[in-house]
C-alpha cells in the first residue's frame, strides 16, 4: 500500500461516524440544492445556469426543468431529515452523476483543449464529489461487488480521489481565463491578478496534497474555506446590490453548493466527535 492509500484508509475509521449526526458541511450542501430548486422553481428553467440543456425551446422544457427543480427541492430536504438521508443522498448523487456524465463530460471529449469545458465539469465534480462521501456513508459497506466500490469505505476514497481531480479543472481556469477573474476580485483588494493565480495555484495544491496523501484533510478543509470565502467575497455584495437580480442568486447558490462539496469531502476525514 503507497502512502496517500495508507493515509486515505487509516482516515476512514472516522467516517464511519463522521456524518452519523447531520453536520455544518452536511446542512449547508443540502441547502444549496434546496436552494437551486427553489430558483428552478420560480423561473422554470435549471437553475444551475452554466449546464447547458439541449432540449432548451423545445415543448416540456419546462416540465423537465421543474422536474429537475422538485428533485434539487426534496433530495436537499431529505439530507435534513435522518430517516429519509439515505433516500435523498442516493437520489442527489445519481442526479449529479447524470449531470456530469451526460451534459458536462461530452463537452470535455469533443473540445478537450478549451479550459471552460474542463471548468465547467469540474466544479459539478467537486458538487458531486461531496454528494458521493454523503451517499457513501449512508449506503453503507456492500463487499466486493459493483456497489462495493460505490459504497462505504471504499466508496468515500473514490469520492475523495474525484475531487481532488476535479480541482485543478477549476484552479487553471484563473490562469487560461486571468481577465476574467481578475474582474471578479473586490475592487478593495490590492494585486487583483496576484489574488487570481494565488487562488488557483491553491486549489492545484489541494490536488496534490489529497492525492498524496500529505495533510490531505487540511488541504480539503482550506479549499472549502478558500471557496467559501470566493462565494461571500464576489456574490454575497452582487446580491446586496442587485437584491433582485436572478444571475448573482444562482452564481451565489451554485459557488455555495461547489463550497460545501469541498467542506463535505473534507469532513469525511474528521474523527468522531465526543459521544458520536
Amino acid at each position: 500500500m503507497d502512502r496517500s492509500q495508507h493515509a486515505m484508509a487509516t482516515s476512514l475509521p472516522a467516517f464511519d461516524h463522521a456524518f452519523s449526526t447531520p453536520r455544518a458541511s452536511q446542512v449547508g450542501l443540502a441547502a444549496s440544492m434546496i436552494g437551486l430548486g427553489i430558483l428552478g422553481l420560480i423561473y422554470g428553467d435549471v437553475a444551475l445556469v452554466w449546464q447547458h440543456l439541449p432540449i432548451e425551446h423545445l415543448p416540456g422544457e419546462k416540465l423537465i426543468a421543474y422536474v429537475f427543480a422538485l428533485i434539487e427541492l426534496a433530495g436537499g430536504i431529505g439530507l435534513l431529515i435522518k430517516p429519509l438521508a439515505k433516500t435523498a443522498s442516493t437520489l442527489l448523487f445519481v442526479f449529479l452523476l447524470v449531470w456530469a456524465v451526460l451534459l458536462k463530460l461530452p463537452a470535455v471529449v469533443v473540445v478537450p483543449l478549451m479550459e471552460a469545458t474542463w471548468l465547467g465539469l469540474g466544479e459539478i465534480t467537486v458538487i458531486l464529489a461531496g454528494m458521493w462521501v454523503l451517499f457513501a456513508h449512508y449506503a453503507g459497506d456492500h463487499g466486493s461487488g459493483w456497489q462495493g466500490w460505490l459504497c462505504g469505505q471504499r466508496g468515500t476514497r473514490a469520492a475523495r480521489v474525484l475531487f481532488a481531480v476535479s480541482l485543478p479543472m477549476i484552479g487553471l481556469s484563473h490562469f487560461f481565463y486571468s481577465e476574467q477573474t481578475v474582474a471578479l476580485v473586490p475592487a478593495w483588494l490590492p494585486y487583483p491578478l496576484g489574488w487570481a493565480y494565488l487562488t488557483g495555484a491553491c486549489s492545484i495544491l489541494a490536488c496534490v496534497a489529497v492525492l498524496s496523501g500529505v495533510l490531505s484533510r487540511l488541504a480539503s478543509l482550506l479549499e472549502a474555506m478558500m471557496l467559501w470565502i470566493i462565494t461571500l467575497l464576489v456574490w454575497a455584495p452582487a446580491i446586496l446590490s442587485h437584491p433582485g437580480d436572478r444571475t448573482a442568486w444562482t452564481a451565489f447558490t451554485i459557488s455555495a453548493a461547489i463550497a460545501c462539496g469541498a467542506w463535505v469531502v473534507a469532513d469525511s476525514y474528521r474523527a468522531p466527535s465526543p459521544g458520536a
